[in-house]
């Protein structure tokens, strides 16, 4: 009589088992035959946190138990309200298994191909769920690819990030046909939906890997524009053209996958470097520190071509976000000339104090590794190290700078006099 009573209490129950305080054998067949009752009502939010409920506590009752709502989800399921059909299925498939699955193996396909998107997208992910189930739910799931596959060419972006989804996890045991699914979809270039073109940038790479694992990328030196595999080539091509997407998300991905792949020239990255030095100089956080992150991993491998973005990284020396002033000073110290040693030293020491001691740390590790670069600038280096021992500091920090000069003392020599004084 009271939708709002009851969504509360259902609401306390699920807390209570999520903070696991779990309901006993008869406690919950008791509780769940309560919230079945609620089927009758007419309320959207209350049916709405019944199905939860139902999704929650199903795999705690007894499962004699469960399926007796089978026969009302089953009817939600065909019913006109889009709301009740898309939570029915997200319920159904928590509780049938693959004998049941036969039943309502019929309501599932036409449900992936529904008009309606939030329809569709339940009834997708329900099929990823089901599809990792069991073996047996996964061989009936492989028989719907005909509706899987129309349902990509679907106008809703979140259908079509579902269904990349789902096409994905039932080829991807076939590398012919993770194959022809990245070049059907990189052909074709019909996906609007930014996440699913995020998934196909990373199946693609995928495909690059597994590429030069076997040797057929990169053996004669040669980049991928020029590379004897036409796999490679179009892999790379479709990357390429994804900088040019509307979309952040998609052109950091696609510059993120290209500083990665394997067997690389200088002009294979240089496109995704121009990129990522845009985003340096975004207002957004975001898009700094994801730029920066992918740009420190690559000055490990290609500090050269990454020396091209000197001039933004120290523009982010200062900036407001610790974790991007920290990458972009640890990026510099890997990729500037010995001559910029001293210089970058001086920015450094302005506000390196201001960071806090987890940071610290990370630079005192970059500032070992250019001493161990430049041999010559141990003198300078050193000194700096040993000045902040003297400063504020938390024992971490102060044993990483120890530590560090230990380590150099080691492996070059010329340190010795210089550290213990």
């Amino acid at each position: 009589e009271n939708p709002r009573k009851c969504c509360t209490v259902i609401a306390q129950l699920l807390h209570l088992t999520n903070t696991g305080q779990q309901l006993s054998g008869p406690e919950a067949t008791e509780v769940f035959f309560g919230v079945t009752k609620l089927f009758m009502s007419d309320d959207a939010s209350l049916r709405r946190m019944v199905y939860l409920f139902i999704k929650e506590v199903a795999e705690t009752c007894d499962p004699d138990d469960v399926i007796i709502v089978t026969s009302c989800l089953t009817k939600d399921m065909t019913c006109d309200v889009d709301l009740y059909r898309a939570n029915a299925l997200r319920v159904l498939v928590r509780i049938v298994d693959a004998a049941m699955l036969g039943a309502i193996e019929r309501y599932v396909k036409q449900a992936v191909v529904d008009s309606s998107g939030q329809v569709s997208s339940s009834a997708l992910v329900s099929a990823t769920h089901l599809f990792l189930s069991s073996p047996d739910c996964a061989a009936v799931v492989k028989k719907w690819l005909t509706e899987t596959t129309e349902a990509t060419q679907s106008p809703n972006e979140m259908v079509q990030f579902h269904a990349m989804q789902l096409l994905y996890q039932i080829k991807s045991h076939d590398r012919l046909g993770v194959s022809k699914l990245v070049t059907q979809f990189t052909q074709r270039n019909s996906l609007k939906s930014p996440l699913a073109l995020v998934l196909l940038i990373r199946y693609t790479a995928k495909l690059l890997h597994d590429e030069a694992d076997e040797g057929r990328i990169g053996a004669d030196g040669s980049s991928y524009q020029e590379s004897s595999s036409a796999v490679a080539r179009a892999g790379y091509t479709f990357l390429e053209s994804s900088l040019r997407h509307k979309t952040e998300m998609v052109v950091y991905e696609a510059a993120r996958v290209i500083c990665n792949l394997p067997m690389t020239q200088p002009e294979d990255i240089s496109p995704a470097i121009a990129v990522l030095q845009l985003f340096l100089n975004s207002p957004k956080p975001t898009a700094r520190f994801s730029s920066m992150r992918v740009l420190a991993s690559l000055a490990n491998t290609q500090p050269r071509l990454v020396s091209k973005c000197n001039e933004d990284l120290e523009g982010l020396i200062g900036d407001a976000n610790r974790s991007v002033a920290t990458l972009a000073i640890t990026t510099l110290l890997k990729t500037s000339s010995e001559n910029a040693v001293d210089r970058l030293l001086k920015q450094i020491s302005s506000f390196l104090s201001d960071l806090a001691d987890e940071y610290k740390v990370t630079v005192v590790r970059s500032l070992q590794q250019t001493c161990l670069t430049y041999p010559s600038k141990h003198r300078v280096l050193v000194g700096f190290l040993s000045n902040f021992l003297r400063e504020e500091g938390g024992f971490d920090f102060k044993k990483s700078i120890v530590s560090s000069i230990v380590s150099l003392m080691r492996a070059v020599p010329e340190t010795t006099e210089s550290s213990l004084l």
